[in-house]
């Protein structure tokens, strides 16, 4: 049994944004000084420069070397928060698991499972080009990714429209909730009135707008199990593992756990991807955690290494292995 770390009081540190380095050694300073980003109520609008080139976001955080993350609520989800990834051997994932118990506890998915462990399914949308799978994989630190997600196949279940930006380690997400049979329509440009829920609608435009704007189409559907931990003070740190990483190429506007098709990203083959997440200062039990277990950060994007493996088998098509050729 591992030594469990004793709860000390919190320094009201700050993420240090001149970091980005995201393969660093994660040290006794992993998280501290620096401006720190404040969050707009919804992402930014967009401008296409002229002549064409990479669709900008404007109207984002800016920052300031005393400035405290505003936090909005997005669909129940905070949308400004902190985020560093992590590879980990599963036999050191279940000790860091250990680890984390006695601070947090499951999240609300997790408690209804006997393993704690859920599905996630996303269906990542892109431009012709594959402008936001580019800018994840070169690690442009301006960037953002537009996705379709969903728990279950149920459909009296809603789907949720997703915009995640990245501004070097600070999130900012936004959520719009909408219904299984609207997917197609809303990804269309049209506008639907709420057939018995409610949304964010400014989000849904947002997402609407975003996806005209560069054209964007569905692409990949990416599946796995995640187990998390969460806690419910103000600073709400949240730890995931996710595990058994699947994706299957699509242009189909349809978000499914099922179906045949699924290729397995090697990624997670004997290994874990664990997020830790975080609002307000860095808790010093999570970096005891990190030193104990001698973690490095590293940039890790589901959507561009499921497309980068679907290129290196063959599963993409030959139009789109074109792109990746250059």
């Amino acid at each position: 049994m591992l030594p469990l770390p004793r709860i000390c009081r919190r320094k009201q540190s700050k993420v240090d944004s001149s970091r980005t380095d995201t393969t660093a050694k994660v040290s006794d300073h992993a998280v501290r000084g620096g401006p720190v980003q404040q969050a707009p109520e919804t992402p930014g609008r967009t401008e296409r420069p002229a002549g064409g080139g990479r669709l900008e976001l404007k109207g984002g955080p800016k920052s300031g070397p005393s400035q405290q993350p505003k936090k909005y609520k997005v669909d129940g989800m905070l949308a400004c928060r902190y985020e560093m990834k992590y590879l980990v051997p599963e036999m050191e994932a279940a000790a860091i698991t250990s680890y984390v118990r006695p601070f947090l506890e499951y999240d609300k998915y997790s408690k209804l499972q006997r393993d704690g462990m859920y599905p996630i399914v996303s269906l990542y949308l892109d431009s012709p080009d594959m402008q936001l799978c580019r800018e994840s994989l070169f690690g442009v630190k301006n960037r953002f990714k537009l996705r379709i997600r969903s728990y279950t196949d149920e459909p009296e279940y809603p789907r949720f429209f997703e915009i995640k930006r990245r501004i070097n380690r600070v999130i900012l997400k936004s959520r719009a909730r909408v219904t299984d049979q609207d997917v197609a329509v809303l990804l269309r440009g049209k506008m639907l009135p709420p057939q018995g829920y409610t949304t964010d609608v400014a989000a849904l435009s947002q997402f609407q707008f975003y996806v005209a704007a560069i054209h964007a189409g569905p692409m990949i559907l990416i599946r796995y199990l995640r187990q998390a931990f969460e806690s419910t003070s103000e600073n709400r740190v949240r730890v995931t593992f996710d595990r058994e990483l699947c994706y299957k190429v699509t242009a189909e506007p349809r978000v499914r756990l099922s179906g045949s098709g699924w290729q397995y990203n090697d990624l997670t083959t004997g290994y874990a991807i664990l997020e830790i997440k975080f609002t307000g200062c860095y808790p010093e039990w999570l970096s005891r955690m990190v030193r104990h277990f001698n973690m490095n950060a590293r940039s890790i994007s589901k959507f561009a290494t499921s497309m980068e493996q679907s290129h290196r088998l063959a599963f993409c098509g030959p139009a789109m292995r074109s792109l990746w050729n250059g």
